[in-house]
């Protein structure tokens, strides 16, 4: 494509509605266990503990949802108050960072109220304390007052259910990890299911595209289904602007090339971290610092969007020395890996 041709096309994926967006998201996400596809282990486990708390005619136990992002924890919560027939009630841990927080939110609370808790691992202390309490006794102390005079009111809270997400279950408290009456882990998805997902957008979205086309979006979405409905509507925007509207395995192929979507899903972070680890350090070890440095991103960005997906891949390796390139990665990268070079010697370090 040439650079005027870029520019048009910049021009009108540019044009598209924020509002719109945010309408596709929200038309795309299941709205019951039976629309929910993939996670097999964690619906029947999530139904069965539903169907038995509707039965008894009581507040289902409170919920845990661990994972990477992008799995579907947000929608399984919507989930479950949907099958709870019950009001969703949406906060995240950064935004409590005093008790008073969440004093707050829980006094608003109704019976049979689902209090959906996002990155719950980023609460502060003080108020993951207050929260203990309200899960387990469904009450609260309210300190009134500083110093001495200082006082506690209790007050009682209504029968409730927290469904609590985060992608770092490492960090939650013991104490507080203990009081979910179940915890839920859910896996990344594979080629076939993020297949049937694409269909199931494009069928929401009506778009024009065959079997091929829909597996080629599939197979680049690194096992995540937020990632394959974004690429999906990045397509679409190629094929309504380039080819009539509909979508086969090359329109998808030269849609994602453009947005510099490689073959198994990495993109031009993953590559750049790669490139820069084989070519300007020989491979490593090198440390992450350094290596985000070369990338001209934050450690933080290289470490938590690059990083995990390319030890997924086995592209490279964290060791007690930095991280180094695995075989896998100059071979990707069609690069010749130097005489002697391999991960063997060097202990893997997982800190």
């Amino acid at each position: 494509m040439d650079e005027a041709a870029m520019d048009e096309f910049d021009e009108i994926v540019a044009a598209e509605a924020t509002s719109e967006e945010r309408a596709y998201d929200a038309a795309l996400r299941p709205r019951t266990l039976d629309e929910l596809i993939g996670q097999e282990r964690v619906r029947e486990q999530l139904a069965l503990m539903l169907d038995a708390a509707a039965a008894r005619g009581r507040t289902p136990d409170h919920v845990l949802l661990s994972g990477p992002p992008g799995l579907g924890k947000t929608t399984l919560a919507m989930i479950i108050a949907n099958q709870m027939s019950a009001p969703l009630r949406v906060t995240s841990g950064p935004a409590i960072q005093h008790a008073g927080d969440l004093a707050a939110i829980l006094s608003g609370i109704n019976e049979g109220d689902v209090l959906f808790i996002d990155e719950i691992h980023r609460m502060s202390r003080p108020a993951e304390e207050l929260l203990y309490m309200a899960m387990e006794d469904f009450r609260v102390d309210v300190i009134v007052g500083k110093g001495p005079g200082a006082t506690a009111i209790p007050l009682e809270i209504p029968l409730f259910t927290v469904v609590g997400a985060t992608t770092r279950a490492g960090l939650l408290p013991g104490p507080l990890r203990d009081r979910f009456g179940f915890t839920a882990q859910l896996e990344y998805y594979e080629p076939v299911e993020l297949h049937r997902i694409v269909e199931r957008s494009s069928g929401l979205l009506d778009l024009d595209i065959n079997k091929a086309g829909g597996y080629e979006i599939a197979s680049r979405s690194r096992g995540t289904p937020r990632i394959a409905n974004r690429l999906l509507r990045r397509v679409r925007d190629f094929a309504e602007v380039r080819a009539g509207g509909v979508i086969d395995e090359s329109v998808a192929h030269q849609a994602l090339a453009l947005y510099e979507v490689d073959v198994l899903g990495l993109d031009r972070l993953d590559r750049a971290v790669l490139t820069a680890l084989c070519k300007n350090f020989g491979g490593g070890p090198v440390g992450i610092a350094t290596l985000a440095v070369a990338v001209g991103e934050e450690r933080e960005t290289v470490e938590e969007l690059a990083e995990p997906f390319l030890v997924r891949l086995g592209f490279l390796a964290r060791t007690s020395r930095g991280r180094i390139a695995t075989p896998a990665a100059w071979q990707h990268l069609g690069l010749t890996m130097p005489k002697g070079f391999g991960t063997d010697q060097l202990p893997l370090d997982e800190s």
